[in-house]
């Protein structure tokens, strides 16, 4: 089977809601046992209690990632519970909105923390036991915002986003020998509980006009990349990233796509 996970201990950070719950679950789903560790101990336990009831095995570690400590202990529960880790998805992430004028430096170094530094503690957490097995898989949720376009407020985030790019390259690199790879995902807008943040129904609506598929993505339009980078298929693919927007970074000017639309 296509993305057979049995057998795999999977570690999904920020799985509580959003794009990570879907991720949890998508795993989940295909056989994985999935540690699910997120800040929020309710929203996790959410997660949890749908994957039991769906049949599926899952652990709840609540943590704050923008801790080194915090993210050496996820990896230490897991094994603990499990005896092993091969997959681990660094999906938790923040993204307060401030302009670079009020940007402070608890802020900055929060949001660079939980998003870029807690990849590479993760990273050096797990490698040594993917060594072990002769086999992993790191993988992590970028951004279109950052690599791939900008947006006002978003500075922190999309510095951050653009560096976990640079790790992912680079790390790939360092342990394409030893039969792990290092790969990402970059979603556009995705229908999530934090997407409310950035206006109201109307707002939002008139934000899919900027999508040619006219629609916001899905949690699980992440999920299944992500499963496909997890699988035994993905094997020859390492340092990449997979764009999943809709075709939203396709557009030049929008003014010349309502028209093409309008035809």
């Amino acid at each position: 089977m296509f993305g057979n996970l049995e057998g795999k201990v999977a570690i999904v950070t920020g799985a509580g809601q959003g794009i990570g719950e879907g991720i949890a679950k998508v795993f989940a789903g295909a056989g994985a046992k999935v540690v699910v560790a997120t800040r929020s101990a309710g929203n996790g336990q959410e997660t949890v209690d749908d994957i039991v009831a769906a049949g599926g095995e899952a652990l709840l570690i609540q943590c704050d990632l923008g801790q080194r400590s915090a993210v050496e202990r996820v990896v230490a529960q897991t094994l603990e519970q499990y005896g092993r880790v091969d997959i681990a998805v660094h999906n938790a992430a923040v993204f307060p909105l401030h302009n670079v004028d009020d940007l402070s430096d608890d802020v900055l170094d929060y949001t660079l923390a939980v998003n870029m530094k807690a990849a590479v503690w993760l990273t050096q957490a797990c490698v040594p036991h993917f060594r072990q097995q002769g086999w992993g898989r790191m993988i992590f949720t970028s951004s279109v915002t950052g690599p791939r376009v900008a947006a006002p407020g978003t500075s922190h985030y999309a510095m951050s986003k653009s560096g976990l790019n640079g790790f992912i390259r680079t790390a790939a690199l360092e342990y394409a020998r030893d039969n792990i790879t290092i790969n990402g995902v970059e979603p556009g807008v995705i229908l999530t509980q934090a997407l409310s943040t950035l206006g109201d129904s109307e707002d939002l609506k008139a934000m899919t006009r900027c999508i040619p598929q006219g629609a916001f993505g899905k949690p699980e339009d992440i999920a299944y990349p992500m499963l496909f980078l997890a699988s035994e298929e993905a094997g020859y693919i390492t340092g990449q990233t997979i764009v999943v927007d809709g075709g939203s970074t396709l557009v030049e000017n929008q003014a010349v796509m309502d028209g093409f639309y309008e035809q």
